[in-house]
């Protein structure tokens, strides 16, 4: 006999997030991992807050939620907040109760200096690649250091001179016509990302205002063990990946890593060379034929290099490898 669908809202529920979350779920190993992690830094968290005043959001909760944002590719704080708001797993990973409310998406934006800031962050970093090597999941042996382009939330028309003081065209999306003129780093910036730089990934390709994130992967167990973001140019990935190696000797008492000469990367073979590595850094070969074996040459043009006034071909995301060095 067909059901009858009788829809009456309940007063009461008798069953908790916690039931409602299935046992198997990839969450709740998460989120075991991530309280343990979150527990260690009540030092962190007391020193960038007031011990006086009215009760903020739990910087727990806003850490787990942007992390949410992460995994589950929720491109705004706007949108995270109302899924976090209907989503009872969202709420459950949070630590929400059913009939909790949900706080608003400007309290990402008030507490974006204060807790989303590098410091914090990499603290919370280091304890997940201390877990790692507590349970012997990271190595210091083998490393690959990899770059890639971070696209700015910034149009071609806020690209303007610096010494530019005329006013905001009227209209919401006015049209600009900057073709045939030269754009340069130098002389030009972005007024709503003043961090983006006028970068293009390769010969032929489009530039564009962007960013530089570089990552150090430990080969080993595919872990990233360390994280930068530079501003875009032709040598910002082996300055990067030189900072990270020099971060990680630093840190750790084990052998000490950095690169040594590279054909195409005199400047941070230079550098390489003068810091005592036991560890040497090559770039990683492939079948496919890259621009060396071509006959062109990596550009290692500053960022303040016009992007109109040279024709150099720029390589893409190359990645590099760091193999121990032979005593």
């Amino acid at each position: 006999m067909r059901g009858n669908q009788d829809f009456q809202g309940a007063m009461f529920s008798y069953i908790s997030l916690e039931e409602r979350v299935p046992a198997a779920h990839p969450l709740r190993k998460l989120r075991a991992v991530v309280d343990a992690l979150l527990s260690s830094m009540n030092s962190e968290f007391e020193a960038v807050y007031a011990r006086r005043g009215r009760p903020s959001v739990p910087p727990e909760m806003l850490l787990k939620a942007l992390l949410l944002q992460i995994l589950f590719s929720i491109r705004s704080e706007r949108q995270l907040v109302e899924a976090v708001n209907y989503n009872l797993l969202y709420r459950w990973f949070v630590g929400l109760n059913i009939e909790d409310k949900v706080w608003d998406h400007s309290t990402f934006s008030a507490n974006r200096e204060r807790l989303f800031n590098e410091d914090l962050a990499r603290a919370f970093f280091e304890r997940v690649k201390l877990s790692a090597q507590w349970g012997r999941l990271a190595s210091d042996e083998h490393f690959s250091v990899d770059g890639t382009l971070i696209e700015a939330w910034a149009s071609h028309k806020s690209f303007k001179r610096k010494d530019d003081d005329s006013g905001t065209p009227p209209g919401r999306n006015p049209e600009v016509n900057f073709k045939g003129q030269e754009r340069c780093n130098d002389t030009h910036a972005s007024t709503t990302d003043a961090d983006a730089r006028l970068f293009k990934k390769s010969a032929g390709d489009k530039s564009r205002l962007c960013h530089m994130g570089h990552i150090l992967m430990e080969n080993r167990n595919g872990l990233i063990v360390d994280v930068e973001i530079t501003h875009a140019s032709g040598t910002a990935e082996r300055e990067a990946a030189l900072a990270m190696l020099k971060r990680r000797e630093t840190r750790t008492s084990g052998p000490r890593s950095g690169p040594t000469k590279v054909t195409t990367a005199r400047p941070s073979s230079r550098a390489a060379e003068s810091s005592k590595s036991r560890h040497t850094w090559r770039p990683r070969t492939s079948t496919r034929r890259s621009m060396a074996a071509s006959g062109a040459t990596r550009a290692t043009r500053p960022a303040s290099k016009c992007a109109s006034a040279s024709r150099r071909p720029l390589a893409g995301s190359r990645q590099w490898v760091v193999w121990p060095r032979p005593n």
